[in-house]
């Protein structure tokens, strides 16, 4: 697995002690959020108005009943709060790794792209969800092993780098992590905070992981949405074995 590495930028500027350990992952992720002083506006990102439109990876969960009750469930509870709702139907996701805007991408690259991540892409897995986090700018679920989604994001950019793509960030600052809410103002975070820890002891829920989608991601006001470019399948597990073997 590609090593992690620390960055002030990203979030938790550390990677965790283990990154295929449940407990040490949600220790990690919490130590982090429940620090914090202040909360930033996600909306206020350089580069992204409303409206705008790039092309990404995605994992996205629109099947995963559980995963969706639970959501609506902490959104429900966090909402006096004022934060934005990921809409928990049809939009809860894990981005992976941004590919290019559409004036910097052609669509011929993208589709020689996906094909050459076609070839590249790791074995299907199951990810546990909970306990409940946040960064910033957002709560957000913890979400493990990490090991699983550190592969796939290299195979990704690996498929980017040989149609000519350079990665906007490398697999080494990955923080993989599932967004239910943004925030929308500076706000004391100590609020968010104590909100978010009464709902930390909610039964973790898993959700499979067996393909992952090149989109065209948008912002549209104070949510996501995007249009499936490519649908590419990951390989069974027993597959995913043989063809790692020397």
């Amino acid at each position: 697995m590609p090593l992690l590495s620390a960055d002030p930028a990203a979030f938790p500027a550390e990677p965790p002690g283990d990154p295929d350990d449940v407990a040490s992952i949600a220790a990690h992720d919490w130590s982090a959020f429940s620090t914090l002083t202040e909360m930033t506006d996600h909306w206020s990102r350089p580069g992204w108005p409303d409206g705008a439109r790039a092309y990404y990876w995605m994992l996205t969960f629109p099947d995963a009943s559980t995963l969706i009750d639970l959501a609506l469930r902490c959104q429900e509870s966090l909402a006096p709060l004022g934060l934005d709702p990921v809409p928990a139907e049809d939009g809860l996701h894990i981005t992976l790794a941004r590919v290019g805007g559409r004036e910097v991408v052609t669509t011929e690259q993208l589709v020689s792209i996906a094909r050459t991540a076609g070839r590249l892409l790791p074995g299907a897995f199951a990810l546990r969800v909970v306990p409940l986090a946040g960064s910033r700018g957002a709560v957000r679920f913890s979400v493990s092993p990490w090991g699983p989604l550190v592969r796939l994001h290299a195979a990704l950019l690996q498929a980017g780098r040989a149609e000519g793509i350079t990665p906007s960030k490398p697999t080494a600052l990955l923080r993989p992590h599932l967004s239910i809410a943004y925030n929308n103002r500076r706000r004391d975070a100590r609020p968010v905070v104590d909100a978010v820890a009464s709902l930390r002891s909610l039964s973790a829920v898993h959700a499979d992981v067996a393909e992952v989608h090149l989109v065209e991601l948008r912002r549209d006001g104070v949510t996501y949405r995007w249009d499936v470019l490519e649908s590419l399948p990951l390989m069974a597990p027993h597959f995913a074995a043989q063809a790692q073997r020397p």
